[in-house]
């Protein structure tokens, strides 16, 4: 049983995210290489895309990492480097992209259109909601026809 949770505590920790960060990057103090990891998980690699650059083990991700660095060592806030970055390589750089009039369209679109879809669908039921389709008896002509096809002398 020790054996099993052993093993289980082992491949956990195999399990866990490998972070790219090579020793050669690691800046010297504490507070600035938190704030350097911090700004690389929400930068995107352009390689890979999907992953940030401080997952990435992609070469661009490795330069980025480094920019990262450089421009936290020669001052810049937080925000001065994402705007760095950004001004570079466009909003695509960034992971969550910030809220412009640029991609208001993209922000607002989901939203409108599921408004617009309610709406629609709303005013749909509605409207036949009034129409209640109401059985009619048959007339005289259609009672005979009706007769004459059901009955087994045709």
């Amino acid at each position: 049983m020790m054996k099993k949770l052993l093993l289980i505590i082992i491949a956990c920790l195999f399990l866990t995210p490998a972070l790219a960060v090579e020793p050669d990057e690691v800046l010297a103090d504490p507070a600035m290489e938190a704030r350097a990891r911090d700004l690389s998980t929400e930068v995107r690699c352009m390689v890979c895309q999907n992953q940030s650059i401080e997952d990435s083990d992609a070469p661009l991700a490795k330069d980025l990492r480094i920019l990262v660095r450089e421009r936290i060592v020669a001052g810049d806030t937080n925000d001065e480097v994402l705007t760095f970055l950004v001004a570079r390589y466009g909003e695509f750089v960034l992971l969550k992209p910030r809220f412009t009039l640029a991609n208001a369209f993209l922000w607002i679109a989901p939203i409108g259109v599921l408004l617009i879809g309610g709406f629609i669908a709303f005013f749909a039921f509605r409207s036949r909601r009034g129409q209640n389709p109401v059985e009619k008896p048959l007339t005289a002509a259609e009672h005979e026809a009706l007769k004459k096809i059901l009955s087994p002398d045709s």
